[in-house]
């Protein structure tokens, strides 16, 4: 069994990853799902971005560090998309993290905006679509290329498409064969963390 902190996309804690939250439960692991949004759910991605921006990026992010604060030292961290930029930060940052799983996002580890190399032994998945238009469009998945590469127990598993939020089943976006597959592999990672 594993404990999970999984942050939320830029549309808010919707009933999709309320779902995937619970999934994972089901496996019989401890999921907590901060919302960082206070209730707040936006139809767009773009609504959720403004949200974002007029509280601050940095600001966000350091709201979902906290919520680590409250919990064990030995968690997975785990981030849809913005919830990368939490849920990165503490894997590489808080001690004692036992994993990460990075969602349809990837900072990346050198370079201005880097939180440092990859940590040794934090497993890592990193997980979006080879189409996507942010993912493979922004240099995300170039991140995850280059974890794999420096990291020591680091996987990136691309799926067909080009949507972002392919997993959470609340939105249009949602790819049902796409989340099974990156629900089992999710499920394997955490059976042997």
């Amino acid at each position: 069994m594993a404990e999970v902190l999984l942050f939320h996309h830029a549309q808010g804690l919707t009933p999709g990853i309320h779902a995937f939250a619970n999934d994972l439960r089901v496996a019989g692991h401890i999921v907590h799902t901060p919302d960082l949004f206070d209730g707040r759910i936006f139809a767009s991605i773009d609504e959720g971005m403004a949200h974002i921006n007029e509280t601050g990026f940095d600001a966000m992010r350091e709201r979902g560090a906290r919520v680590a604060d409250e919990l064990p030292a030995e968690l997975v961290y785990a981030g849809f998309s913005f919830g990368v930029l939490p849920a990165q930060k503490l894997a590489q940052t808080r001690a004692g993290a036992r994993g990460a799983l990075l969602f349809y996002s990837c900072l990346p580890i050198s370079g201005e905006w880097a939180f440092g190399p990859w940590p040794d032994g934090v497993p890592v998945q990193i997980h979006g679509m080879d189409n996507d238009p942010v993912f493979a469009g922004e240099g995300d998945i170039d991140n995850a290329r280059e974890i794999v590469a420096k990291a020591d127990d680091a996987e990136l598993f691309l799926y067909p498409g080009d949507q972002h939020y392919f997993a959470d089943s609340s939105l249009p976006s949602y790819d049902a064969e796409a989340t099974l597959l990156l629900t089992r592999r999710v499920l394997d990672f955490l059976a042997r963390i």
